[in-house]
C-alpha cells in the first residue's frame, strides 16, 4: 500500500480519484498492523477503489484536517466526498458490507 507523505498529498489523493479509500494508521498501532493485510485483500474486489496509507503520526494535519482521533481510521471518499469512516474497533464485516453497498452503485452510475 503506497503511503502519503503530507497533507497537500493527501487532499490531492481524494480529490483525483473517483473512489478514495484513506487507511489512516500510526506506527505503534497493533490493530493497525493487523487490520492492514485484511483491508488489502478486502479491497482487491474493488479494482476502482484506490488505496493510500498515511501514519498519522508523521502527517500531524491529517489530524486536524479530517477530524481524525485514534488509529486506525478508515476513510472511503466518494468524489471528494467522505461517505464512510471506520475507527479503531473496525466491525470489518459490517464495513465489507458498507463498501459493497457504496461500489455496487457507483459502479452503475451512467
Amino acid at each position: 500500500m503506497e503511503k502519503l507523505q503530507t497533507i497537500q498529498e493527501v487532499v490531492t489523493f481524494i480529490n483525483e480519484n473517483h473512489l478514495a479509500f484513506l487507511y489512516v494508521s500510526q506506527e505503534d498501532c497493533s490493530v493497525c498492523h493487523a487490520l492492514r493485510p485484511k483491508l488489502m485483500e478486502l479491497l482487491k474486489k474493488y479494482p476502482k477503489i484506490e488505496l493510500r496509507e498515511v501514519e498519522a503520526d508523521q502527517v500531524k494535519a491529517i489530524s486536524a484536517e479530517y477530524l481524525i482521533f485514534s488509529a486506525p481510521t478508515l476513510l472511503f471518499f466518494v468524489d471528494g466526498k467522505e461517505y464512510l469512516r471506520e475507527g479503531k474497533f473496525v466491525q470489518f464485516q459490517k464495513l465489507a458490507d458498507a463498501i459493497a453497498q457504496i461500489y455496487s452503485f457507483e459502479s452503475n452510475k451512467v
